[in-house]
């Protein structure tokens, strides 16, 4: 294990509107960062990570959402999430059994219907993926965890370092990615810099400067996250 995961970034038009919506989904908290971005603080015991990044950013969304949350719903439909602010794409048919809905901004994500046992809210991380199983395998040798695989091809990162959610899950697409993604994660570093990512098959994108402290970096499918270094020990 080279890092642990540590939160989730979405880009946004508006800020302010996209992060309103998630901290009603995530029954999180949130925080004007005063730099025209937004943070979600998700509160303790929440289902997710301890905060979502709502970032500003002047282009538009332009292409099919590669990064999505599949969301459990706490009753039979998704009316709560129409309510709080999201559009129906599609509804469950002979081919799915889930809704597909959008955020604020267009973003994509599924929700499905409650189960017994299980709590509401998101439950699984989903990226597009040429190669499911290679990118599983590979965040798992970056994160821990293991990886399960399906008869459709879906593989499935569990138990890695950090990760909020039951299921990191890599479906197959026949579109490869063209365009930076509108939602993308970070993470913690167990060592100083990222050479040890680099070395595993990490492209690197970006240095810190005087702008920022993190290294912008990508998979081995060209998904961009960025890497902290650990924090200084009092």
């Amino acid at each position: 294990m080279i890092a642990r995961f540590k939160d989730l970034c979405i880009d946004a038009a508006d800020p302010h509107e996209l992060g309103g919506f998630w901290a009603r989904i995530l029954d999180g908290e949130l925080v004007d960062t005063g730099d025209g971005d937004t943070r979600v603080d998700v509160r303790p015991g929440g289902a997710g990570p301890e905060s979502v990044w709502v970032n500003q950013v002047p282009e538009p969304r332009t292409v099919k959402t590669r990064v999505h949350l599949d969301l459990r719903l706490a009753r039979a439909d998704p009316s709560a999430l129409l309510h709080a602010g999201a559009r129906l794409v599609r509804e469950p048919d002979a081919a799915v059994s889930w809704w597909v809905l959008a955020d604020p901004d267009g973003n994509h994500f599924c929700a499905f219907r409650a189960r017994e046992g299980t709590r509401p809210g998101p439950f699984e991380l989903v990226v597009d993926s040429a190669d499911p199983v290679a990118q599983a395998t590979w965040w798992a040798g970056v994160l821990g965890g293991r990886v399960e695989t399906t008869e459709v091809g879906v593989a499935s990162v569990l138990a890695a370092a950090g990760f909020p959610w039951d299921h990191w899950v890599f479906a197959p697409v026949p579109e490869r990615k063209t365009v930076k993604n509108r939602m993308h994660w970070d993470v913690d570093l167990t060592g100083p810099d990222p050479t040890a990512l680099i070395g595993a098959g990490a492209t690197l994108l970006r240095e810190p400067d005087d702008r920022v402290s993190w290294w912008v970096l990508s998979d081995p499918e060209g998904n961009e996250f960025c890497a902290f270094a650990p924090r200084p020990t009092q």
